[in-house]
């Protein structure tokens, strides 16, 4: 059991349920889009945020996008960690067809896939105060940004981090300023780009 600082913000209480049997912290969930005119719940997401930030782990779907962003907008002035879990296709075990989008809430993920979820988003790390941010330009020098093709070099990039591949290029940035340092970044580009290279020559 990993025990967390912060409260843990999910969807609903079938996530809830998943993320107890691997974090031991105060788990809040938004009911899906009723949040939206909860207002004490709001109020007390607002509270929360303010004493010591929020983690946010909402499903890779639109839906969950669109609950992430509302949250962002809430609590703006406040540290935010966002947990991404990967896009994998399929349906939970309670559900009889699988959701719209095809792919797999929070609450489907097994408890190794939600803990390396965590890991990635930077949870239990110690940011550096003198640490070079991942900057917009590092991005457009790996061609992630700027250039016609780089809306599907984001993807596969995404993929091969083993996170959402719809994030858009700033949340992306977001992402892996918390994951990575701008070194470790690097580190994984080349990686990405040597299996690439591979792949071609195998062609």
């Amino acid at each position: 059991m990993i025990r967390l600082d912060r409260p843990v913000i999910v969807e609903g209480k079938y996530d809830k349920i998943a993320l107890e049997n691997v974090v031991d912290a105060l788990i809040i969930t938004t009911d899906g889009f009723r949040v939206f005119k909860n207002r004490e719940k709001c109020d007390l997401i607002r509270q929360l945020a303010r004493k010591n930030g929020v983690i946010i782990m909402t499903d890779s779907d639109s839906a969950g996008a669109v609950i992430r962003s509302y949250l962002k907008k809430i609590i703006s002035d406040c540290e935010i960690i966002n947990v991404y879990v990967p896009e994998l296709r399929g349906k939970e075990r309670r559900k009889a067809k699988p959701s719209k989008s095809g792919l797999i809430g929070v609450e489907g993920m097994s408890p190794e896939i939600i803990e390396e979820a965590l890991k990635r988003s930077g949870v239990f790390s110690v940011k550096k105060e003198n640490g070079r941010k991942i900057t917009k330009t590092d991005m457009f020098v790996l061609g992630l940004s700027g250039r016609e093709d780089s809306s599907l070099k984001r993807k596969d990039f995404l993929r091969f981090l083993g996170l959402p591949e719809s994030l858009s290029s700033s949340a992306m940035l977001d992402v892996l300023n918390n994951m990575l340092t701008a070194d470790e970044f690097c580190e994984k580009a080349e990686l990405w780009n040597k299996g690439i290279k591979k792949t071609e020559m195998q062609k």
